[in-house]
């Protein structure tokens, strides 16, 4: 299932639009914080999704039945731009367990390149909910060797995957790449192109770089 959340308007086009802004991506802390800010709206907007059980809370005048999800949620952030987004996904699911994916492109000398996979950092996902975070779902490369580390660790109970922005390629490479159909798609944004070096276009550049500083 995919849900692209910025096709019903709401504030989150207005995040998206300035992570793209030439003019406003000169400043990094801001470009982290609207990272942020989208990862509390997709958290919101999946946690519409989650399995609820009855709780009795005590107030100070009585108790209230209330309905809370109970599901074991781990959230999965690809290093190294897909932090500011995992933060934001926390800051509401903050009683998350959490996992972390090193994945990086590795250049050959005819300009090529391929993604290769780190380490991974994990608590066992058996029967959990899982939560992949990467603001750009480009080839798609990354996050299917994520999603395929991270079964090393069990058979979540379902997968959802976040990219704010994506390119048509990268999301068909996904789907013919996961076939568990236990698994959703998050997606802020579809762009049309993506070039031959992997980038989307228009897209916004190198998220890692305008969110940390440009790497060597």
């Amino acid at each position: 299932m995919i849900n692209l959340t910025a096709i019903s308007n709401s504030i989150l086009n207005r995040f998206i639009s300035e992570l793209r802004d030439i003019n406003i991506q000169t400043d990094s802390l801001r470009f982290r914080k609207n990272l942020e800010r989208i990862g509390e709206i997709f958290a919101y907007e999946i946690s519409k999704t989650l399995i609820y059980e009855k709780k009795m809370v005590k107030t100070p005048l009585g108790e209230c039945e209330m309905l809370l999800p109970f599901n074991n949620l781990v959230l999965t952030s690809i290093l190294r731009a897909g932090l500011p987004l995992h933060n934001g996904l926390l800051n509401y699911f903050d009683g998350a367990q959490n996992a972390f994916i090193s994945a990086f492109r590795k250049y050959h000398k005819d300009g090529s390149f391929d993604i290769q996979f780190g380490y991974l950092s994990s608590p066992s996902i058996e029967n959990k909910t899982v939560i992949i975070s990467d603001p750009m779902l480009a080839s798609g490369s990354s996050m299917v060797l994520g999603y395929k580390s991270l079964l090393e660790k069990g058979k979540p109970l379902h997968t959802h995957i976040v990219s704010i922005i994506a390119s048509k390629e990268g999301i068909e490479f996904v789907k013919k790449n996961i076939p568990d159909k236990d698994y959703t798609l998050w997606v802020g944004a579809v762009d049309d192109e993506l070039t031959a070096k992997a980038y989307i276009v228009p897209g916004l550049g190198d998220a890692g770089d305008l969110a940390y500083g440009p790497k060597e």
